[in-house]
């Protein structure tokens, strides 16, 4: 089933909303807002792809964070697949978070 373009946009507003209840565990900022996920792409069929990293290489959830992020992503209504690539390039860094996580963070 192919969708139309405002449903592959209210799909796409699913899965921020997924992603903003998805923390780092070492800092209180979603991943989203922290500026972890490069990347969303939803193909015609819902297939979705997303390319994210994480704030270190050595990150203690490196295993569990994007095995969470799947998981979350792929309850989300019409979502037929997931894929998460996890890259770190570029590396993460604190200029990549919103202005409300830097807020949060106190560093505004």
């Amino acid at each position: 089933m192919k969708f139309t373009d405002d449903q592959i946009a209210d799909i796409g507003e699913e899965i921020i909303s997924v992603l903003k209840t998805v923390y780092d565990p070492e800092i209180p900022v979603d991943i989203y807002e922290l500026g972890l996920v490069y990347d969303v792409q939803i193909s015609d069929d819902a297939d979705v792809k997303i390319i994210m990293t994480l704030t270190t290489p050595n990150c203690p959830v490196a295993e569990t964070l994007p095995q969470e992020v799947k998981d979350k992503v792929a309850e989300v209504e019409n979502v037929k697949s997931v894929d998460l690539e996890l890259t770190f390039e570029p590396s993460w860094n604190k200029d990549m978070m919103s202005e409300e996580a830097k807020f949060e963070l106190g560093m505004l």
